[in-house]
């Protein structure tokens, strides 16, 4: 195990004009969403509610390191 961990991460929601608190919807976008980033290793993923004018807004985000680095695999 290495001395230090540094990940990264990014998030995600539904987008303005569709349904903002439809989970489903956005499990299927985070589903998708780690292709961009080519192989990679999640270690988390975390579910984050806002509410706000317009109702329940949910987020997505996900920490990950590129498989390259996870040499524990």
């Amino acid at each position: 195990m290495p001395d230090s961990w540094t990940c990264q991460h990014f998030s995600i929601a539904n987008p303005l004009g569709s349904d903002r608190s439809d989970v489903p919807a956005l499990l299927r976008r985070m589903a998708n969403a780690p292709e961009e980033f080519g192989p990679i290793f999640v270690q988390d993923i975390t579910l984050g509610l806002e509410v706000g004018e317009d109702g329940y807004v949910y987020d997505l985000t996900a920490y990950f390191v590129p498989e390259s680095v996870d040499e524990t695999r």
